[in-house]
């Protein structure tokens, strides 16, 4: 009891001394402002910004406000975070099975690549990317075509897209409703495994049932999908979605540099698998991909979800060298506000919440798997 009474003591004197620099931090900072005769203010995120972002799942221009652009850069940020993580660990994932899988010729390969992008600046690697897609790709006029679906040039990929309409919402219905019913029959798909030892699929039952029921109702005429097609018009395509270069190099660049970092996480925890589970895999004459998935990779993976997480927050943080391309992040956004409205404190204090949320958020969800985990692992 007086150890527990000790201990509340300690981290509250602690709440209370950071509470107190805080204040004094404040205080400091006010007075500093007060002689600059600078009064802090958010009222300039209502303004109109007066200059528009290279590209934005929202729709803003020069007449939007700073709070919608800002909200724009937002996102950006969300969405090249979200490709990011999820390009590095496929890559990860791959080159840490190689690196352990003990064939000479792939063990090579995946040790150079892990060597070669943990000791590369990730700039470095941004900027090459970058030059060598916006010297090799053709301009906008002599376009590749992909069987006359998809144009890639030194701007922009452009393809087709759904039009705005029932058809459009029936689609992103059926795309929210896929992972939810991977999730549910996963679920009762366990349970029937483990009550009778039949292992059902549920990945590609489900997404085919998906396809149908998109692609079903449109060829009966019950649903009209309106595509709209890229068409060269002057000096740019109209029509159609368009992913511009800058993210696409962003995209492999900040998959490829933590994906050797993701890769030697893999290769660390597939270490930590006893031998005993490898020995019984082979003995039970498994395949090495069989024991690879179904035996090897579940153990691994939970030993490596905690510094998962961090490598998840670093590429979440790294975003932020997207200024060096022209990607209209949210530190890009930041600096053009600053710019034109000389509200540095605001526009810092904003992106530092932002940030720290986003990261906040992605921690929270790597712990709760890990405590999953850890609770099947117990």
């Amino acid at each position: 009891m007086r150890v527990l009474r000790s201990q509340i003591f300690w981290q509250v004197a602690a709440v209370g001394l950071l509470i107190w620099l805080g204040y004094i931090l404040a205080q400091n900072i006010e007075a500093n402002l007060a002689k600059s005769n600078i009064v802090l203010s958010f009222d300039f995120l209502s303004a109109q910004a007066g200059f528009d972002i290279s590209e934005s799942l929202l729709s803003v221009s020069a007449t939007s406000s700073y709070g919608a652009v800002i909200l724009a850069g937002v996102i950006n940020t969300l969405v090249l975070a979200v490709c990011c993580i999820v390009g590095a660990t496929i890559i990860g994932v791959m080159m840490g099975i190689m690196r352990s899988g003990g064939h000479y010729l792939g063990e090579r390969i995946a040790g150079l690549y892990i060597e070669i992008t943990r000791n590369l600046p990730k700039l470095l690697i941004l900027l090459a990317l970058y030059l060598a897609m916006v010297t090799t790709l053709p301009v906008v006029r002599e376009s590749w075509s992909v069987f006359g679906l998809i144009e890639i040039s030194n701007r922009a990929v452009y393809f087709p897209i759904v039009e705005q309409g029932f058809g459009l919402w029936w689609l992103w219905a059926m795309i929210a409703v896929w992972p939810i019913a991977i999730c549910v029959l996963g679920k009762v798909a366990r349970r029937i495994q483990d009550k009778t030892g039949i292992r059902y699929p549920v990945i590609w039952p489900v997404t085919m049932c998906v396809l149908i029921l998109i692609a079903g109702p449109a060829m009966i005429g019950l649903i009209d999908y309106q595509i709209s097609w890229p068409v060269l018009k002057g000096f740019d395509f109209a029509g159609g979605g368009r992913i511009s270069v800058q993210f696409v190099v962003l995209v492999l660049a900040l998959s490829i540099y933590h994906g050797g970092q993701v890769a030697e996480l893999v290769r660390g925890a597939i270490a930590s698998v006893p031998v005993g589970q490898f020995e019984a895999a082979k003995a039970s004459g498994l395949s090495f991909a069989q024991m690879t998935r179904l035996v090897i990779l579940p153990q691994a993976i939970r030993a490596a979800v905690p510094s998962m997480g961090n490598q998840y927050l670093n590429i979440t943080k790294n975003t932020s060298i997207a200024l060096a391309v022209g990607y209209s992040d949210l530190v890009s956004v930041m600096t053009t506000s600053i710019n034109q409205t000389f509200r540095p404190i605001e526009l810092m204090t904003v992106s530092m919440c932002v940030y720290l949320g986003i990261c906040l958020i992605v921690s929270w969800l790597v712990n709760i798997y890990n405590a999953r985990v850890i609770a099947v692992r117990a």
